[in-house]
């Protein structure tokens, strides 16, 4: 697979997109922190467990809709300014047709409460290795909603949707974490 993706530093904005398109990117609040080791305990590769959060672009303007706690949300490529983020391009997966259709499914989730009982059961898989499946469909964390979403391209993965996190997306789609930056412990 080609590489897709290229990295935008705080204060860089992509400006070349297409909705369909997707970012990966990191926070360092706590819940993230715990994503990111947890995907290495998972037996993550550490060059792609820097991610743990992905959002997909929906608009040409930058449109965007995530999952985030607040549930499946609308919001703007725009508000990633000020952080470092990569924006993964699908083409090597996607063609017109196959975009519309990962689009019109993320937009049809806007709304969606979040994935919590796939957060819970995505920890007890991390916890045990079981893979454990207790959610609800249109109840996504944000890895499966992008996940999902890309379901409706060429893209086949080796994991359901609902066990993916970002650094399934970002071994998928070969996205590594930038040279020289630090592994966050989950403290």
């Amino acid at each position: 697979m080609q590489l897709s993706a290229k990295r935008y530093g705080p204060g860089e904005e992509a400006t070349e997109f297409k909705p369909g398109d997707f970012i990966l990117t990191h926070k360092n609040k706590m819940i993230p922190r715990f994503i990111r080791f947890a995907q290495r305990l998972r037996g993550r590769e550490r060059k792609y467990s820097h991610w743990s959060h992905t959002a997909m672009i929906t608009g040409r303007d930058g449109v965007l809709v995530e999952a985030e706690t607040k549930g499946v949300i609308r919001g703007n490529l725009s508000q990633y300014k000020d952080v470092e983020y990569h924006l993964v391009k699908i083409d090597s997966v996607a063609d017109d047709h196959d975009r519309q259709q990962a689009v019109k499914f993320t937009e049809s989730m806007v709304g969606q409460p979040f994935g919590v009982l796939d957060g819970i059961g995505l920890i007890l898989s991390l916890v045990t290795g079981l893979r454990l499946n207790v959610s609800y469909n249109s109840h996504l964390v944000c890895s499966a909603l992008v996940a999902r979403a890309l379901e409706r391209t060429a893209a086949i993965f080796d994991d359901e949707p609902a066990h993916m996190l970002p650094a399934d997306l970002a071994r998928y789609f070969k996205v590594e974490a930038p040279k020289g930056v630090e592994k966050p412990a989950l403290a």
